[in-house]
């Protein structure tokens, strides 16, 4: 599970005949069968009618599981999740028109750029109308002297903390670089004021726009949802409304040691500024980290780092940045394969909640009958206590660097992120969850179904029933302590016959709640 969402008797197949890289170099290329703007287009979610959709978030998450839970290429989209959470754009706090299709355009550039180019991504987020919008790059407005006013610093703070470079220099193996025993700040308030003016003069392209005009007074017109799906742009006499002219500004720019002279207009300026940060030495072993952190474990050795950061720094063709090539250093690793790493206590990482879910439905095949995966906003407390893109701020929903106070991972100078989002509530409320899922209790969701004939039938016999779930969902890494209390629960419940469908079932959706909430799958090995 390091590299997909789910798996099943198929892909197992397919990799003990051809090995995982082979498996790995024919899945990377492929493509998704669909896309966030399809399925909007679909379901009737860009047209401008009495439900206003263009204000409305829901069928966001409509949309996202659809993608998580089912079909599609589940390589590529696990590595795209994984970039949601270090490009952090959270719809729960985004004030857009076309909120929905804007970060759904933002998923959609995020499976296209996922094993491309990291300077292509780079550029790609940084112009995203989502992105524009949650770090306040859109309507960016150049200084003023007169009145005081400065470009607003945000997005270039964020870019170099978050997205590139971090707070301090960095060795290729993540470990600080130290002057007089102190670590060193990759940049300070003047680079953050010098960035600043690279990001001035944005807007959304409202070019060539239909507009329609809403239904119910005072019937204002609105653009087709296609203004949040380009890129910005800093071409004013492309909009609509050009709010005072150019507002890039062309002033001098200093940053990270570059300067980019006064007069050089704002296509330059980007490209000078986002090279800079894309050959910054820090970018490998900052990115590459977090990649091993979200895939594979939270505390990776020094040297899986270095090996990680080293391929980001050239893929073997004296190519920086490929993204395909670094996810394949990150999920092939000796230390991310290495049988020893299933009773290694450092290795690992537990395993976060959406995943959990997407899994369910990645391995068993879920489908919506109508088409509509309406699902709620699972981010609240009491559901699943997380949601694709609607983390709490750019910091997404947990830092890097957390470890829970008072623990054993505190005491072992480990960290343990995801155990930001764990208390006694959440893991309750998992549990429920968990059960009403299984149960297909409409509460969490309308009409989402999985397809468990398979495992219905096996429940004739708890052991070849436990097996099957023990293989798609734990890779068969359930302890035998913990498989014989799981086994007892199954047999529990009587069959008064081979055709007894109700225990089957019954037998069924036990199995697979005690494993969805055992230790050994919660904990990602």
């Amino acid at each position: 599970m390091h590299s997909s969402l789910g798996i099943n008797h198929a892909v197992i197949r397919s990799i003990e005949q051809n090995g995982f890289e082979a498996w790995l170099d024919d899945m990377i290329p492929l493509r998704n069968d669909s896309s966030a703007e399809s399925f909007f287009t679909t379901n009737g979610y860009n047209v401008v009618d009495e439900n206003k959709f263009w204000v409305r978030k829901q069928h966001f998450d409509y949309m996202i599981w659809r993608q998580l839970l089912s079909g599609g290429n589940p390589v590529r989209k696990r590595m795209a999740l994984a970039l949601s959470e270090i490009f952090v754009v959270s719809i729960s706090i985004l004030d857009i028109i076309w909120p929905a299709q804007a970060v759904g355009a933002y998923w959609d550039l995020l499976n296209k750029h996922a094993f491309g180019n990291f300077r292509e991504l780079l550029e790609a987020v940084t112009l995203s109308p989502a992105m524009g919008v949650f770090l306040d790059t859109r309507g960016n407005l150049k200084g003023d002297p007169t009145i005081g006013r400065v470009p607003d610093e945000n997005y270039a703070r964020e870019i170099m903390q978050l997205f590139t470079i971090g707070l301090y220099e960095l060795n290729v193996d993540g470990s600080l670089k130290l002057r007089d025993g102190q670590p060193i700040e990759t940049y300070g308030n003047k680079d953050v004021e010098g960035l600043a003016k690279v990001f001035t003069g944005y807007d959304l392209d409202y070019s060539d726009l239909q507009y329609f005009e809403d239904p119910k007074p005072p019937h204002k017109a609105w653009p087709e949802p296609e203004v949040v799906r380009r890129p910005m742009t800093t071409d004013f006499r492309r909009w609509q409304r050009p709010a005072g002219g150019d507002q890039h500004d062309y002033e001098q720019k200093s940053f990270l040691g570059v300067s980019i002279p006064a007069g050089t207009g704002a296509d330059d300026s980007l490209r000078i500024a986002l090279d800079t940060l894309f050959n910054h030495p820090n970018v490998g072993p900052f990115i590459g980290k977090q990649l091993i952190q979200r895939l594979v474990t939270s505390n990776p050795s020094p040297d899986y780092i270095k090996r990680v950061a080293s391929t980001f720094n050239d893929n073997g063709q004296g190519v920086r940045g490929d993204l395909a090539a670094t996810f394949k250093a990150v999920v092939l690793d000796p230390e991310a394969t290495r049988e020893s790493g299933l009773v290694d206590p450092r290795f690992g990482k537990l395993r976060e909640p959406m995943l959990r879910f997407a899994q369910w439905g990645q391995s068993l095949g879920a489908t919506s009958p109508s088409g509509s995966w309406q699902i709620r906003d699972l981010s609240r407390m009491g559901h699943l206590n997380q949601a694709p893109f609607r983390a709490p701020s750019v910091f997404n929903f947990f830092r890097p660097g957390y470890s829970p106070p008072s623990s054993q991972a505190a005491a072992n100078d480990m960290v343990a992120p995801e155990f930001g989002i764990v208390n006694e509530s959440s893991v309750a409320g998992y549990v429920d969850f968990v059960w009403r899922t299984i149960k297909g209790d409409p509460y969490w969701t309308k009409d989402i179904r999985a397809k468990c004939e398979t495992e219905i039938e096996l429940a004739s016999n708890a052991v070849e029933l436990l097996d099957h779930l023990d293989l798609i969902f734990t890779a068969g890494q359930i302890q035998p302590h913990t498989r014989k209390q799981i086994l007892s629960a199954i047999e529990d419940i009587p069959l008064s016959s081979a055709n007894d469908e109700d225990a089957k079932l019954r037998r069924f959706q036990i199995g697979l709640m005690l494993v969805m909430t055992c230790n050994e799958y919660i904990v990602q090995k």
